[in-house]
């Protein structure tokens, strides 16, 4: 399966902490913990012993610096997997057989990412394939990250009961604007949708020219605007944004924003979704701005879980589409073309 060659964000970065976090990816139980230098471990929840959860045990130092003690008989595993004590026989020297199984890990854009390509006896990750081999198989860009100018927010998670791929499509959809968010991002006497432009690109697609008439289009809004945004996704389960409205609808001098959507793909009909904002608003707090976020997303969820089937259609002809969907015909067609068969259908 293709998927588990990707990367994916599972848990925000502060999350993780002196403990061992529990984290769920493409229907596997994963356990997540910091060794001594602060790096991020990744592995299957599941004492290789006895099967007990390693996200119910705890971290203790050891010669190797940090391990993750399992619950049920206190067997020990150091950065690597590698099992370092056995309590019930001191003496003895556990084999390299004797060790978890590993997943790559990282961390990026305020979220920790997994990848289910187990690593190699040295630590390396990816022994299957390399990065460079693998569609789409890098960390999913954020190009608002590296900015010092903008101002870095996660926002979430939110648990949604629909497929992560419908996430995707309904974020490049603004079509439904003057509905859905009628009297913020849109109006249903405005929702008009002017020709945009989409191309395809190494991760995804790029949609541009795209424009939508909005009351009230980011938190620092003064008044309504017209707005023009730029998507792209880059990985099948993320995509990103950039927008510039009207500088008379917005008390900050060359604002504009972008904001990252990043997806974990829970079940193939259940996701957990992040949102990375990058905007030159330094002056609200993070409250305001997490629930301007919070409303507009929670506004999306009842009609994303509504949509059925779940699973995104990848067939042409499953549902109807119109030249106001070209992002979300290119998208579909990107998932196919990638051999993507999670959460989507055929």
């Amino acid at each position: 399966m293709i998927e588990t060659r990707l990367w994916h964000p599972v848990a925000i970065a502060d999350e993780l902490q002196d403990k061992p976090l529990p984290v769920r990816l493409l229907s596997e139980e994963l356990v997540l913990w910091r060794d001594a230098a602060g790096r991020v471990q990744a592995w299957d929840d599941r004492c290789p012993h006895r099967g007990a959860r390693l996200s119910l045990g705890r971290l203790t130092p050891c010669a190797e610096g940090m391990a993750l003690e399992c619950p049920y008989h206190g067997w020990r595993f150091a950065s690597g997997g590698q099992c370092v004590h056995v309590p019930a026989l001191p003496a003895f020297v556990p084999p390299a057989t004797h060790r978890a199984r590993v997943h790559g890990a990282r961390e990026a854009h305020g979220l920790l990412w997994v990848r289910l390509d187990e690593m190699d006896d040295t630590g390396d990750e990816g022994a299957g394939v390399a990065d460079t081999a693998v569609p789409n198989s890098q960390l999913p860009s954020f190009a608002a990250e590296d900015d010092a100018r903008l101002r870095k927010l996660t926002c979430g998670p939110y648990d949604v009961e629909t497929s992560a791929p419908r996430v995707v499509e309904n974020f490049l959809d603004m079509a439904h604007f003057g509905f859905v968010h009628e009297g913020w991002l849109g109006a249903r006497d405005m929702a008009a949708i002017d020709d945009y432009r989409v191309e395809r690109t190494p991760h995804g697609l790029r949609a541009s020219g795209c424009k939508a008439w909005q009351p009230q289009s980011t938190a620092a809004s003064t008044g309504p605007a017209q707005v023009e945004y730029t998507y792209e996704v880059t990985a099948p389960y993320a995509a990103q944004l950039t927008k510039v409205p009207d500088p008379t609808s917005v008390g900050i001098a060359g604002y504009s924003e972008s904001i990252g959507l990043f997806i974990c793909p829970l079940e193939p009909e259940r996701c957990r979704v992040w949102f990375r904002l990058a905007l030159g608003d330094f002056d609200r707090a993070d409250d305001e701005l997490r629930r301007f976020q919070d409303e507009i997303f929670l506004q999306d969820r009842p009609v994303l879980e509504s949509q059925r089937p779940k699973r995104l259609p990848l067939d042409p002809h499953a549902e109807l589409h119109t030249a106001a969907d070209r992002a979300s015909s290119f998208y579909r067609r990107f998932l196919r073309d990638s051999g993507i068969t999670f959460g989507v259908c055929r």
